[in-house]
């Protein structure tokens, strides 16, 4: 018998709101820009979220369908933009 591990973060939606609230609470640096490693770092040490699997760019893609983050297309960091009703 396997034991499954329950995976809070596996929604993509609870997991943007996780990431958000990470990137609420992180400095910015120059511009408002979070390096997207300040966001990642916590969820997947603190939150047990995991690095290999789907959970850390599936909320941040839910984050930015929801225009909550915007992530540059380099990849390497993410701006907070202004809240929604919805967050």
């Amino acid at each position: 018998m396997k034991h499954v591990e329950d995976r809070s973060y596996a929604d993509p939606e609870a997991a943007a709101r996780k990431l958000v609230e990470i990137a609420a609470a992180t400095p910015a640096v120059q511009d408002g820009r979070i390096y997207i490693e300040r966001i990642n770092a916590p969820f997947v040490a603190l939150l047990k979220g995991s690095r290999g699997h789907p959970e850390f760019g599936a909320g941040i893609r839910y984050a930015v369908g929801q225009g909550w983050l915007e992530l540059h297309e380099s990849g390497t960091y993410v701006r907070l933009l202004q809240p929604s009703e919805t967050l």
